[in-house]
């Protein structure tokens, strides 16, 4: 599989699971509701992530971008005609999040990596909640 639409994949599993237009909405409740399904123990809490504040100012931004653009889809997808068009939507959209993600000079490594410490890392969580407008 080509790499950059497996990280896009990848993108959109974590983007779902960081549910951050909830997240950032009502903050506290999404973010229980998100971790409910979260289920990779070895990256929960286990280890101390490092990002700066540019990483994270990139992030934020990244994922308000992102935000804007599961909503302009959503309707979409919802209204798909068939699976087949629903799937297009979703393919054009990891497309589009992988472009956001990259124009913020962030790898989906990092960025995706960054979710899961949102997600599993108070400390990180609290930071970039601080830089939420």
């Amino acid at each position: 599989m080509n790499k950059r639409i497996q990280n896009a994949l990848t993108t959109t599993v974590l983007v779902s699971l960081f549910s951050a237009a909830s997240a950032m909405a009502q903050q506290t409740p999404a973010i229980e509701q998100i971790t409910e399904g979260f289920s990779a123990p070895a990256a929960a809490g286990t280890h101390t992530a490092f990002y700066s504040d540019a990483q994270l100012h990139k992030f934020v931004d990244a994922q308000q971008q992102i935000n804007t653009l599961r909503e302009e889809y959503k309707d979409r997808i919802d209204s798909a005609e068939s699976e087949a068009d629903a799937t297009g939507l979703h393919d054009e959209v990891n497309a589009r999040m992988a472009e956001i993600i990259e124009s913020q000079n962030l790898d989906i490594d990092t960025y995706n990596a960054m979710a899961i410490a949102y997600n599993s890392e108070p400390r990180v969580r609290n930071r970039i909640d601080a830089l939420m407008p």
